[in-house]
């Protein structure tokens, strides 16, 4: 069966695992609990346009790794440049689901070049690339995997398809996000989008299995491009 996304949000499990992922003092700590917050954030001034050491380490957070030579070439090389020159062309202040946001992430977009550019290089896949522009604009850029690929059925376009699910329905959902992250205490600093992603991959990762096949695949569609 189904569900939609603002059900989820609003379910009785939503706020427990928000906190329980950000919270310092549990028996279990979420290691990306830091991801957002680590050295003042990826999209701080003066390094918002530029992929840091800090920023490197912060995708650790999350349980995946940037290859050394890519590191290299982010920190002191040709990429790093690449990127220098193409995150300035995305706003930090834009979050997805506002109006602006579209043709930021849509094909050819300055978000969706930069986030190409990172996947092309040797080692480094979707989601590795993803959450390095994640951390450069928590705002715009979903975390994502494949836990939460399987949940939405692994849909092509998903920056695009979340974009026009936030965007629908007079913001219902965004409301629902602003709501559930005041309730678990947390910062502004720490995005919409990301929340989403926390309750749905807690929702799901110990029951994920790889493959179509997974119990939880496609149980939450997302809505057309």
């Amino acid at each position: 069966m189904p569900f939609q996304l603002t059900e989820i949000v609003r379910g009785e499990g939503a706020l427990e695992d928000v906190r329980a992922y950000f919270h310092e003092n549990r028996p279990r700590l979420y290691t990306g609990r830091r991801f957002e917050a680590l050295a003042g954030g990826g999209d701080r001034p003066g390094t918002r346009d530029v992929i840091t050491a800090d920023d490197i380490v912060a995708v650790q957070m999350l349980s995946v790794s940037v290859p050394a030579e890519v590191s290299i070439d982010l920190l002191d090389g040709r990429l790093g440049r690449a990127m220098s020159d193409l995150l300035p062309q995305i706003p930090a202040g834009v979050e997805l689901g506002d109006a602006e946001a579209r043709k930021l992430v849509e094909d050819g977009g300055p978000a969706d070049r930069a986030w190409h550019l990172l996947k092309s290089r040797t080692g480094v896949g979707y989601v590795t690339a993803g959450k390095l522009m994640a951390r450069k604009r928590p705002h715009l850029v979903p975390v994502y995997d494949d836990v939460v690929s399987c949940l939405f059925g692994e849909p092509d376009h998903v920056w695009l398809r979340l974009h026009d699910r936030l965007a629908a329905d007079d913001g219902e959902l965004r409301n629902e996000l602003t709501h559930l992250r005041g309730r678990a205490g947390l910062p502004a600093g720490v995005g919409l989008i990301r929340v989403l992603d926390v309750v749905l991959w807690m929702s799901h990762h110990e029951l994920h299995r790889s493959g179509r096949d997974c119990a939880g695949f496609g149980t939450v569609p997302l809505i057309s491009v």
